[in-house]
């Protein structure tokens, strides 16, 4: 029996010795994905972080700096204009304007949007009008300001559509750098307590202990984050689908129907969408010849009332001449999750306490970012380290 054990000794270390092998070449591979993955995006997720911190707190912000519209404290009980009153406050003094959007920002106030029919999307203006008189707030403006300024730098880079996709592709690299980030870090604090922050070492170690600490930490809501920004660059692609599928069926009968004279009352076409879906309210209302309805329609997007349901839309299609509902559908599957992505993003469906926590997580982010540059630019630079990187990953693998 000794001499069988003596005899299978070798080949069990050499099935060992095989199985560290390994285990350090895989570190090695996640070693490489890890590195360029993050070098790759990490400019690019910087920029997103520190341009997302104020978008956080955005209504906070323009509260501040004056850019809210203010609706006028009035008597309880104050009645309601029509929305065809609302409407043409917004059309006066604006030749050749017609509505494309009607849409409600907060409680008191509905917003008209009105170009000209064919005018391109950057062209709509939006025009603030108090739902209880028919008094327009604010005029439109020229789009500009720090906030919008941090929206589109975050949004798509003052490139439109490619720009979204490219920080949409920014957001899968910075999720396989997480992924891998997190597989490197348990052999990594194979021989050190979690959380250890080696204050002995040189400064690169210290600010190496510090990243992978930070990167645990904040690992759920940078995923979280990470992933639905993903999902709100592909806002543009998921919107097309559902309009070039879902909508499409749904106005397929109005194809080849003559164009209308004139549209009917928007107040007819409101109640017509609240019977076909009780409980709910108006989100907003595409006009006939938008993307979001068909040259027959509006297209009333109606949502509930709890915090979730406040986030979804049911779109009614309403025939604008006789305000008769012609087909209602739950939205698909794709748009529900976009939908549910967009406050997630941003943390602004939990009240001023999410804000906060959200920001301090953003905060934490952009010192692992930046950490994780300076590390790579003290070796970049030949600085003095502890050990060299094929010691680093042996010692990974150890």
């Amino acid at each position: 029996m000794r001499a069988e054990r003596a005899a299978g000794a070798p080949a069990m270390q050499l099935q060992e010795a095989n199985h560290r092998l390994l285990s350090a070449k895989a570190i090695r591979t996640w070693y490489v994905v890890h590195k360029w993955t993050s070098l790759i995006c990490t400019v690019f997720l910087l920029l997103l972080s520190i341009t997302g911190l104020p978008l956080i707190f955005g209504h906070e912000i323009e509260d501040l700096t004056g850019d809210t519209v203010d609706a006028p404290e009035l008597p309880a009980g104050t009645p309601a204009a029509t929305m065809d009153r609302v409407v043409a406050a917004g059309l006066d003094g604006r030749p050749g304007h017609v509505v494309r959007f009607l849409f409600w920002d907060g409680e008191d106030h509905p917003n008209a949007t009105a170009p000209s029919q064919d005018a391109p999307p950057e062209a709509l203006r939006t025009v603030s009008v108090d739902s209880r008189t028919a008094a327009v707030l604010q005029e439109p403006e020229e789009p500009g300001g720090f906030m919008y300024v941090m929206f589109k730098l975050h949004v798509d880079l003052f490139a439109g559509l490619p720009g979204m996709l490219f920080l949409g592709f920014m957001g899968l690299l910075f999720l396989v750098a997480v992924v891998s980030g997190v597989v490197l870090y348990a052999p990594f604090m194979r021989r050190l307590p979690f959380g250890a922050v080696r204050r002995d070492r040189t400064a690169r170690t210290r600010w190496l202990d510090l990243h992978n600490l930070l990167g645990i930490v904040t690992l759920v809501w940078v995923f979280v984050v990470g992933a639905t920004g993903v999902i709100n660059t592909w806002s543009d692609v998921l919107l097309a689908i559902w309009r070039n599928g879902q909508l499409a069926e749904m106005v397929a009968p109005y194809r080849d129907k003559p164009p209308l004279a004139a549209l009917g009352s928007i107040d007819t076409a409101l109640a017509a969408a609240k019977a076909a879906a009780p409980g709910m309210e108006p989100r907003f209302v595409a006009y006939p010849g938008t993307d979001f309805s068909s040259a027959h329609h509006y297209a009333v997007f109606l949502r509930g009332s709890t915090p979730l349901t406040s986030r979804l839309l049911k779109p009614a299609l309403i025939h604008a001449a006789d305000a008769t509902l012609t087909a209602t559908a739950d939205m698909p599957w794709y748009i529900t999750a976009l939908l549910v992505s967009q406050p997630l993003h941003f943390g602004d469906y939990g009240g001023m306490p999410m804000k906060i926590v959200w920001a301090l997580l953003d905060v934490l982010t952009i010192v692992v970012l930046g950490s994780g540059l300076y590390l790579w630019a003290v070796r970049r630079k030949g600085a003095t380290v502890p050990i060299s990187e094929t010691e680093e990953i042996r010692e990974q693998a150890a």
